[in-house]
């Protein structure tokens, strides 16, 4: 089993609306979309971002996608227009999210050809 970032093993697509984000975390095989239903929670999303999402995390699972997407609400000080945030686009926690680190079984890391050091 090995610890990799999931920026390692995913693609990610974010927005925002007033002061709620929608991110989408994609998987790249079915293997791994099963750990990622294991591994990335809400509440682990939640915590990820302690102190920038006030509100609930709902996950919403979209298997023919091979899909996660969060909607994390109360996640921008109140908003575009509301908010004292230098740069509160959603975008921003797509990125922040493939920070996240994952326990990875290390045969399906060898099926989509491993991860560099700087992953782990």
């Amino acid at each position: 089993m090995a610890r990799v970032r999931l920026r390692a093993v995913s693609q990610v697509r974010c927005g925002d609306k007033g002061n709620t984000v929608n991110i989408a975390l994609f998987a790249p095989s079915e293997s791994l979309y099963r750990v990622f239903l294991r591994e990335v929670t809400p509440e682990r999303v939640k915590a990820h971002f302690r102190g920038w999402i006030e509100g609930e995390v709902i996950r919403y699972e979209v298997p023919n996608l091979l899909a996660l997407n969060f909607v994390c609400r109360e996640a921008l000080g109140g908003g575009g227009a509301g908010s004292i945030r230098v740069d509160n686009l959603g975008k921003c926690f797509g990125t922040n999210l493939q920070r996240m680190e994952i326990e990875v079984e290390d045969e399906m890391l060898q099926e989509i050809g491993g991860v560099g050091n700087g992953d782990r």
